[in-house]
């Protein structure tokens, strides 16, 4: 028999995606599955329609919002399977979108995460935002994807079709081995959401897992689910989340010297904001930067117990992002070098 697999879609208040998505996944092509909705406090009749329209599905329910990391933190003690399948509720999934990456998973017993391809969900022949192909860091800690550097999102026309370790799998559809996660010690629910993913996998990296991609899996994304793309407290959230994971799990002196240099990169990322007349995102950077500067000993205390040197991990680019493609024009994942 396979490995017993939970998916596990996290809800807030999100009865429609549910209605939209669930079919689907209920007719997923795997022999040992169960679906599992974790309702995250939702005000609306979520669990009261689930009961009602799908009674195969299992439902766990959360007494208020603890966010994307925590919410999950809490369903996820009450789910038991050989892996767990954290899925938005905002993903259409393709028949057989379980069984290549579980395979590719048994292949390898330091495989501890992965994900499938991701595309958009408005034009399926296109990368999304959330995952594309994979995630990757540069040498100062922003996150980008084969597929989508920042936001130009390339056509999926088989380029993308290796298997690859990857830094980071996306928090769209990340599958991991639940004993990794148990013993990485889950998410950081502090980080309430985005990132969060990252940070995990950051975290599994150091103790010597590997995060792959699986290009045989497809799924595709909506995205902005829950938090639109144009919103200040996403931005706030994806400035602080980034320098926190960076002080938890770069070797100390290199931690310092690249969160200053980060630092000093946002403060440009501060000035566009100025000057494109974007308020609100101006003060969501410096808000962001303040909040990680007040909780830098409450962070100090949640280092990771090894820190590998940054250039040693797979799926970190040896330069930044941010020049190649604003100063370099630079559009395409294939193009860095």
């Amino acid at each position: 028999m396979n490995p017993s697999v939970a998916v596990v879609i996290l809800n807030w208040n999100g009865k429609e995606l549910l209605n939209q998505f669930l079919p689907g996944i209920l007719l997923s092509d795997y022999d040992n599955l169960q679906v599992v909705v974790g309702d995250n406090g939702s005000t609306d009749d979520s669990v009261t329609f689930l009961q009602e329209k799908f009674p195969q599905v299992k439902i766990i329910t959360n007494d208020v919002n603890y966010g994307f990391a925590g919410g999950y933190n809490k369903i996820l003690e009450r789910v038991e399977a050989d892996y767990f399948i954290l899925l938005n509720s905002d993903v259409e999934v393709t028949t057989n979108w379980i069984k290549p990456v579980i395979t590719l998973m048994e292949s390898d017993d330091l495989i501890a995460a992965a994900q499938p391809k991701i595309k958009w969900h408005g034009d399926k022949n296109q990368f999304e935002y959330a995952g594309a192909a994979g995630g990757y860091l540069d040498q100062f800690g922003f996150p980008f994807c084969r597929g989508r550097l920042f936001n130009v999102y390339e056509m999926d026309k088989g380029q993308y079709n290796d298997i690859k370790e990857i830094f980071w799998a996306s928090g769209a559809a990340f599958f991991i081995k639940s004993k990794c996660w148990k013993e990485a010690g889950g998410l950081d629910a502090d980080l309430f959401a985005h990132m969060e993913e990252i940070d995990l996998c950051w975290r599994l990296k150091n103790l010597n897992y590997k995060v792959v991609y699986s290009p045989d899996a497809e799924v595709y994304h909506i995205g902005g689910g829950t938090l639109q793309t144009e919103n200040p407290f996403k931005t706030y959230l994806n400035f602080r989340n980034n320098l926190i994971i960076m002080q938890k799990n770069l070797p100390a002196g290199d931690a310092f010297f690249r969160i200053m240099i980060r630092m000093w990169i946002d403060f440009i990322a501060w000035w566009h904001f100025l000057l494109s007349g974007k308020p609100k995102f101006t003060l969501a950077v410096s808000k962001g930067h303040w909040h990680f500067i007040k909780s830098i000993l409450k962070t100090a205390k949640k280092r990771a117990r090894h820190q590998k040197p940054y250039a040693q991990h797979t799926g970190v680019f040896n330069g930044s992002v941010v020049w190649a493609f604003f100063i370099k024009k630079i559009k395409f994942f294939s193009q860095l070098n």
